[in-house]
């Protein structure tokens, strides 16, 4: 049955992190602007987030990570010299990156995880439900996963969290769900949460990936809320005790997505989004498509 609950206008994107898997291209450059064929992973995201209808975004950083706040900014001398050349595509691109949302940044000084950073967001958010974003998940645009998410919160309130289903040996590398199913094909309710279990300890093959449509009273939970695994505050920890919580601030849903992602946090993904996301682009794509298909041969 549908509930009333406030409009989510606000999303969070976690941008603290050093980026070492990356290294050395990541020691002067934040891993969030590493490019993805010709745009910034970070701007992908903030593009899903504005298409979800999250107007308001708030970038959580760290050192080192003014380059962010300059992509999204405007950059007058670069237009002028483009306006000049009357080269308006390129304008038009420059443009793009400053003109997508209102886009706000706060420190989290002491890089404590993911349920540190969610927690930095508090004093924006207020008490709105908002939207959570990790820049190492790219969501394929043609797959609207937020929008379903947001749906999903306004009818059942609480939280929601992306599920996938992952390979058992590879459900360590995540957070895992035990859940049950729902009247929706597409949603199920979760019963509790584990950050990265073992496989044998694992309560399912559904894996969290980095969408979060979360209730405001997640941050009481998170002040309260101990380091764990990693000597992290683990924003999971603080979701399983809403999923047991029959109280305020629950329940949690998660919505089994079956649509395109690419993994930029790992090389080798990286490197296959690139390629994926190339292969697909119309400007792109015939050319390199033939180029790749010769390549291939050749190597066989």
């Amino acid at each position: 049955m549908t509930q009333e609950h406030p409009r989510i206008s606000k999303a969070v994107i976690p941008a603290a992190g050093l980026g070492t898997r990356f290294l050395p291209a990541t020691k002067a450059t934040p891993k969030e602007m590493l490019p993805v064929v010709d745009k910034p992973a970070i701007q992908y995201v903030v593009e899903e987030a504005v298409s979800a209808g999250l107007d308001d975004v708030l970038m959580v950083t760290g050192r080192n990570k003014r380059p962010l706040e300059d992509h999204f900014d405007r950059n007058y001398e670069l237009e002028s010299a483009l306006e000049k050349k009357g080269d308006g595509d390129r304008l038009a691109k420059v443009r793009e990156s400053s003109d997508l949302a209102m886009i706000h940044y706060v420190r989290q000084g002491d890089p404590r995880g993911l349920g540190h950073a969610v927690l930095c967001a508090a004093p924006h958010i207020g008490q709105e439900p908002f939207a959570v974003l990790l820049g190492d998940d790219l969501i394929d645009p043609r797959d609207p996963l937020l929008q379903r998410m947001i749906e999903v919160q306004e009818i059942y309130g609480g939280s929601v969290v992306a599920l996938m289903e992952v390979e058992p040996e590879q459900i360590h590398l995540y957070g895992c769900a035990a859940v049950e199913t729902t009247e929706d094909a597409d949603v199920v309710q979760v019963t509790g949460l584990v950050e990265k279990p073992d496989q044998a300890e694992a309560p399912s093959s559904y894996a969290i990936i980095g969408r979060y449509v979360l209730d405001p009273h997640i941050f009481d939970v998170l002040r309260r809320t101990e380091p764990g695994r990693g000597g992290e505050i683990q924003l999971t920890d603080a979701l399983q005790q809403l999923a047991q919580d029959e109280g305020i601030g629950g329940p949690v849903h998660g919505v089994v997505f079956k649509g395109r992602r690419y993994d930029t946090g790992d090389r080798g993904d990286y490197l296959r989004a690139i390629v994926r996301l190339a292969c697909e682009r119309e400007d792109l794509g015939p050319d390199f498509r033939a180029w790749l298909q010769r390549y291939v041969a050749e190597e066989m």
